[in-house]
């Protein structure tokens, strides 16, 4: 039976490429972004990384109106302001706010350990993955990806991705895709298509 996920991510390029998390459109069908909006536009995938947990979709660019500023996490200090968007429980467009309560941290998550990361006492739930963890300037400092929670919601703890790290893999990612994309069109042109 298919099921419906949600999660969190941000536009990084003009060309319409997302950043968000693995396992927010990992086994997905279909991939479709909801704009601040509304505005409903299908997205392709364009790469994943199980290692670090972070995945780039593209949408196309004239429904790109707003990218992410990209900071450097390696100027983060803990006691920091840190702010979360996304779409906790569903709830879209979501603000929460706290600090930055430490940094390279290392956590297990589904047989895999995650290294580096920043840890975080903004409220940060299911459906807020793969979203920006922003400082007072509004610069992605990190990709929201996991919760400490017995629960299953919101405990003090939670832990992005350093954007320079994801940065990195965002660009590798792409890269891959486009040399993909090459050799099949070399390959098509050389058979005559």
């Amino acid at each position: 039976i298919p099921q419906q996920g949600q999660g969190t991510g941000f536009i990084i390029d003009r060309r319409g490429y997302i950043l968000t998390n693995h396992h927010v459109v990992d086994n997905a069908r279909k991939i479709s972004v909801t704009l601040v909006n509304e505005t409903k536009v299908d997205a392709l995938l364009i790469g994943l990384d199980p290692t670090s947990d972070l995945a780039v979709i593209k949408i196309p660019e004239r429904y790109v109106t707003h990218i992410a500023e990209l900071g450097d996490s390696d100027t983060i200090k803990v006691g920091q302001k840190a702010i979360a968007i996304g779409n906790p429980f569903g709830l879209s467009h979501t603000l929460t706010t706290g600090i930055v309560s430490a940094l390279k941290r290392e956590i297990q998550d589904k047989g895999s350990t995650l290294y580096d990361l920043i840890q975080t006492d903004t409220a940060i739930n299911p459906g807020n993955s793969g979203g920006p963890l922003l400082n007072s300037n509004g610069q992605v400092m990190g990709v929201n990806t996991a919760i400490f929670s017995i629960s299953g919601g919101y405990q003090g703890i939670g832990f992005a991705i350093p954007i320079n790290q994801a940065k990195t893999i965002a660009t590798q990612i792409i890269l891959e895709r486009n040399t993909q994309n090459t050799s099949l069109s070399l390959h098509m042109n050389s058979i005559g298509l």
